[in-house]
């Protein structure tokens, strides 16, 4: 069941591959993730020490937080793999130019969890062709619509 998508990563990059990632979250996060109140469209991944970080997701915390918690609505946050995953993608990211993204927000068995890809960016005339694709593949199911009036 899909919290929130990424949208602008399928515009910008070629989607490789896609791993699940569990995520490092605060009580308030997960309520504020029910309840709805995320966006991931300007977050990216990074690798620091060894270890699979998210950056810029923001979470509007819920009016009800706690008092004694000072929500920090774009803080770091912690993705969680297993080693040989993290090597993989450390040793894919450093040689060979790819580069981490967002997908998906979504929940997993009632947990949350975050696709992520492994990506290479697009061209401007990728972009382009990829919007001419979209728009004719569009305009095929409206012809296809009309001949079966």
């Amino acid at each position: 069941m899909s919290i929130t998508v990424n949208k602008k990563a399928f515009h910008d990059y070629f989607i490789e591959e896609k791993i699940e990632a569990g995520l490092a979250l605060q009580g308030w996060e997960v309520k504020a993730i029910r309840a709805g109140r995320v966006n991931i469209k300007e977050s990216y991944v990074v690798i620091k020490k060894g270890e699979i970080q998210l950056l810029g997701m923001h979470l509007t915390a819920l009016p009800t937080a706690s008092t004694h918690v000072t929500p920090d609505p774009t803080r770091t946050r912690k993705l969680l793999l297993h080693r040989a995953q993290i090597d993989k993608l450390i040793g894919q990211v450093e040689r060979s130019g790819y580069t981490l993204v967002p997908i998906d927000l979504h929940y997993t068995r009632g947990r949350i969890k975050l696709e992520i890809g492994l990506a290479k960016g697009k061209k401007l005339h990728d972009k382009r062709s990829d919007e001419k694709e979209k728009d004719w593949k569009r305009e095929q199911g409206q012809l296809m619509k009309e001949r079966q009036r």
